[in-house]
């Protein structure tokens, strides 16, 4: 008799912070044989929740270089590891259903008959929001999130940058700090509010989070001296007019920068909510 294919779990590790991943995805990881592992993925994680036992296989990307393992390995690698009967945990950071390739991988599963779970994860704007003590929406305020993503390669037409600059909802890109002057050059050619609030957000979660929030207009010369590397969270949205003083450090020790306009009272905050 055939031995049985395990079921593949598909999992999101949350922003960073070991303590945000799930109650699922821990035990997952007690009982998990092989476990391959995204770059984004805080290493604390599978050293307090994965078995000892277990083969972990780092198969990480790295965005703006070669350094990235080739997607059509990973599907292999999980395809010969269920085959084999081994059970598999595929690990990404924040949460599986966000730009992390997922659909390729489920694709291999489905065309190789190989059942699997998805265990959702925090994405990395809701790690970020809550970092800075703050909603993603808010009635009156920001009705709505919008996901997105300015990667290298892309080059969104006026169109794109007209929606975005007249949008009233909060705007979280991923994957966009490279291209973020032509980002910030874009929405203001669009006629976006030079005043309207924009925080990067790096590490979000971590003890080690930097964080800056400046108008838009002035974004690019406030930041002119300081840097920010991958993972790093753009945000967009009135809503920043409303985080939480002193919640979040950045790097250097210092308090994260608020817009000058619209300062946040309690009366206006919960008139908003």
């Amino acid at each position: 008799m055939d031995k049985p294919i395990p079921k593949i779990i598909l999992a999101g590790a949350g922003p960073g912070d070991p303590d945000l991943i799930t109650v699922k995805l821990a035990e997952a990881l007690k009982t998990a044989e092989v476990i391959l592992v995204d770059r984004l993925v805080n290493p604390e994680i599978l050293k307090k929740y994965a078995s000892g036992q277990a083969s972990i296989l780092y198969v990480g990307k790295q965005g703006y270089s070669g350094n990235s393992f080739p997607q059509h390995e990973i599907n292999r690698l999980l395809t010969e590891y269920a085959l084999a009967g081994k059970k598999v945990l595929r690990l990404k950071g924040g949460d599986v259903s966000v730009y992390s390739n997922a659909f390729d991988e489920i694709q291999t599963l489905q065309n190789h008959s190989i059942s699997y779970e998805i265990i959702p994860g925090i994405t990395a704007a809701s790690g970020a929001a809550a970092s800075l003590g703050i909603p993603l929406t808010a009635r009156n305020l920001s009705p709505g999130l919008r996901i997105l993503s300015l990667s290298a390669g892309q080059e969104p037409g006026p169109g794109e940058f007209n929606a975005w600059a007249k949008s009233p909802e909060t705007l979280a890109f991923y994957m966009s700090i490279e291209n973020l002057p032509s980002l910030i050059n874009g929405l203001l050619e669009a006629g976006a509010d030079p005043e309207m609030p924009l925080a990067l957000i790096e590490r979000a979660t971590l003890e080690n989070q930097n964080s800056a929030v400046y108008p838009l207009g002035r974004f690019l010369t406030e930041t002119a001296n300081q840097s920010f590397a991958s993972p790093t969270l753009v945000l967009i949205g009135r809503i920043l007019n409303h985080i939480q003083p002193g919640s979040t450090p950045s790097s250097t020790g210092k308090e994260i920068t608020k817009p000058e306009s619209n300062p946040p009272t309690l009366n206006n905050f919960l008139h908003v909510i």
